[in-house]
This record gives C-alpha cells, sequence and structure tokens, in this order.
C-alpha cells in the first residue's frame, strides 16, 4: 500500500485514502518538488494511471494554478513562475535576504542537490521571473570564499539593486565612502555579485564616467531613475571584478611565467594573463601586499621569473629561505 506524508499537516495515509481533491494537491507538491516530471511518472508516483495524473493536472489548472507542459519525449509538468503557495509568501527584499544569510552561513546552499540549496531552489520557484532570474544568477556566482568575514549588506538595498540591473534603470545612490560623508552618484547597475564574503554592484559611474564596483553595504540610499541602459555584451561580473581588484594597487607587478597559456592555472585577482608566444606567458597585475603575491606565485607549478616589482622579488626570497630552513633535518 502506497502512503504519502502531508509536510504541513504531519498526517501520513494511504493514497487510496485520499479524495480527488487531495491527489491534486499531492500531483502540485510532486511537481513542485520535481521540476519536468512526466505524466507516466507521476501517475507512478500517485498510485494511479498517466490518465488520472493528467485528470488531477487538469483540476489544478481549473483552480488557477498555472502548471506548464512540455510535449515530447523529454517533456513534463512544471509549475510556471508566480504561483505562490500560502506558507511562501515572501516580498522580493524577503527572499533575497534569505537567499543572503543562507548562502552567508552556509556557502554549500549554492548547490542545489545541498538540502540548504533544495530549500532555496522552492523559494526561487514561487518568485516572479523578474526576481527569480536575478535571484538564481546571485546564487551561481556564490562560491565557498577563502575568507567569509564581510560585513552583511540590507537586504532592502540589495533587492533595489536587483531590480534595478534586472530593469535597466539608472540609479542615484548615496554612496559611503569609508569615514567620509556620504557621496551622491548616479549609475547604471549591471550586475551583483559576491566575492570573499562581500557583496558588491558592479556599475558605470556617470559621475566618474569609469567602470565602478561598490560595496554593497556601503550604499546609504537607492532612487530608481527614468533613463535605461544596456549592459555591455557578454558580461562576466566575477571576472570584471576579479580584474578591477587586480588593477591600481601600491606595487605594478609583471611577471613572465614559462608555460603557454592553457596550462597555466592562476586566481584571476593576481592580474591579467596573456601569451607571449607559444611557450611563455605574461602576468600583469598590483598588489599592496607583496607577501601575499609571493604566497600565491608560489603555487605556481611552471618556472616563472618576477621582472616587477623589486618588493615581490625581495618577498619571494624570504618565502623561499623560510621554506628552505623549514625543510632542513
Amino acid at each position: 500500500m502506497r502512503t504519502y506524508c502531508f509536510r504541513e499537516c504531519g498526517l501520513t495515509v494511504s493514497v487510496d485514502e485520499l479524495s480527488p481533491t487531495a491527489k491534486a494537491l499531492l500531483a502540485l507538491e510532486l511537481i513542485q518538488d520535481n521540476p519536468g516530471i512526466t505524466g507516466d511518472r507521476l501517475g507512478v508516483r500517485l498510485g494511479v494511471t498517466d490518465r488520472a495524473a493528467r485528470r488531477y493536472v487538469g483540476i489544478l489548472r481549473e483552480a488557477g494554478i498555472p502548471i506548464e507542459s512540455t510535449p515530447g519525449r523529454y517533456g513534463g509538468y512544471r509549475v510556471g513562475r508566480g504561483f505562490r503557495l500560502p506558507p511562501l509568501m515572501f516580498s522580493t527584499a524577503e527572499a533575497l535576504g534569505l537567499m543572503m544569510a543562507a548562502l552567508e552561513g552556509h556557502h554549500q546552499a549554492s548547490d542545489p542537490e545541498d538540502p540548504a540549496g533544495s530549500a532555496l531552489n522552492k523559494i526561487i520557484r514561487v518568485l516572479p521571473k523578474p526576481v527569480a532570474e536575478p535571484a538564481e544568477s546571485l546564487r551561481r556566482l556564490i562560491t565557498p570564499p577563502q575568507a567569509a568575514n564581510g560585513t552583511y549588506p540590507d537586504p532592502e538595498t540589495t533587492a533595489a539593486l536587483v531590480r534595478a540591473c534586472t530593469a535597466g534603470r539608472r540609479l542615484r545612490i548615496g554612496y559611503r565612502r569609508g569615514d567620509r560623508d556620504t557621496a551622491t552618484m548616479e549609475v547604471d547597475p549591471w550586475a551583483v555579485s559576491v566575492r570573499h564574503g562581500l557583496w558588491y554592484l558592479l556599475c558605470w559611474s556617470h559621475t566618474k564616467d569609469a567602470q565602478r564596483v561598490l560595496r554593497v553595504d556601503r550604499v546609504a540610499t537607492t532612487e530608481m531613475l527614468a533613463d535605461t541602459f544596456v549592459p555591455p555584451e557578454n558580461l562576466d561580473p566575477v571576472t570584471a571584478i576579479q580584474d578591477h581588484f587586480a588593477q591600481g594597487w601600491r606595487y605594478a607587478v609583471e611577471v613572465v611565467i614559462d608555460a603557454p597559456l592553457a596550462d597555466i592555472a592562476l586566481a584571476r585577482n593576481l592580474g591579467r594573463l596573456e601569451p607571449i608566444d607559444e611557450t611563455h606567458t605574461r602576468l600583469t597585475g598590483s598588489t599592496d601586499d607583496p607577501d601575499w603575491y609571493a604566497y600565491r606565485l608560489a603555487s605556481l607549478e611552471v618556472p616563472f621569473a618576477v621582472l616587477n616589482p623589486p618588493e615581490l622579488r625581495e618577498a619571494l626570497r624570504t618565502l623561499a629561505n623560510r621554506l628552505i630552513k623549514a625543510a632542513v633535518d
């Protein structure tokens, strides 16, 4: 005898004891938990024929629930965007705030196979499309950071930035510059992303006439303007932010690596890689911390030579001497 547990009331009953309405609700739960489930599979899970399963889907549709179907061999049922069950009536800010909290505290929540990731799937599934798409994009960009000591931004502010990114609308923002006064800026918000536990807005600043990467936790106010924009074609927010942080620091770095570009595994935040010839690659970047940069370069498994700065060469010598000393019996 096939039995099911109804999660909302904790009741376990035989499927044969269910009314047609209860079976339709169970079908809804199965479709929500298994987007793309086929009619045959739905019937097996319900313990009925596929024809009966289709009838329960029809009952759901008559009730105004947007059950979408895709025909063909690999088709199936899924709940359309925007449908919200009563227990999941989230505002945009609430949904993004919950996602941010989960991803900050449990970084494996970016994996849909993780229990927390599965829960986030359900949140994203009931959001309207304009909110669900940037929310899903945010989750795909999350990776377990090396250090998660970042400052948690305001969910309302983050939601406003995401809405502007999605709508392609210019913003006037108040931005706190450390201990200085709040500055007013007009920006085209391209994307919101996360790096090492901190949330960033990648944007074009009309105030500075330059691409900027701004800390979301320092955005004090937001005002959506009438002006619209189109983000750069093939924009990769993660790469753009990493490239931004690799430039503009105190020490300009130039390194020649004795390997072709395709064979080099190196974090993009160290700088930009470009081929010199078939067997050599140039790394250009910048840093405020030669000791940290030397440590990262030491992870290269191929020979390299530091052309600049002298401080980086000295940091590598210090690191090498320390490692040699540690290896002495």
